[in-house]
């Protein structure tokens, strides 16, 4: 298979975006206009599998960043039909290769299940946790309903 990998938002599949986001552990239930507006606001990235009359998509990512100083890379996934062809490794090597990231002074994300493949990227657990702070609501997707 070839895979291309795009920033384009003209091409991404919103509702794909949505379905796997919407069903996924950090973000369940998600409503549609969220994705829509995070997608909109952030610097996203996809992967897409060619060699079919239209392009499907398989993979995407996004940085919340200013990029100049700082990002933060969230809702990274691969569908899972395509998952264990080493598409995450594809997807974050282009992507942190994308202009807006170089010469940063922190990324930072949050994961309970890729360690392994960020370790790969240079993350590393928070060397000083005391540091950090956050206001979680886990629940707010399911207040609306």
């Amino acid at each position: 298979m070839v895979y291309r990998f795009s920033t384009d938002k003209s091409e991404f599949d919103l509702p794909l975006i949505h379905q796997f986001l919407s069903t996924s552990y950090w973000s369940p239930e998600i409503p549609f206009e969220t994705v829509k507006r995070a997608v909109e606001n952030s610097l996203c990235f996809a992967l897409f599998e060619e060699g079919k009359s239209n392009p499907t998509q398989v993979a995407f990512g996004r940085f919340i960043t200013d990029e100049t100083t700082f990002a933060y890379l969230a809702d990274v996934f691969v569908v899972e039909s395509h998952q264990g062809k080493g598409l995450g490794k594809k997807l974050m090597e282009r992507a942190f290769a994308l202009p807006e990231l170089q010469g940063l002074r922190r990324l930072m994300l949050a994961t309970s299940t890729a360690h392994g493949l960020y370790e790969k990227y240079g993350f590393t657990p928070l060397k000083d946790p005391s540091m950090m702070m956050e206001k979680t609501d886990l629940d707010i997707y399911r207040k609306d309903k």
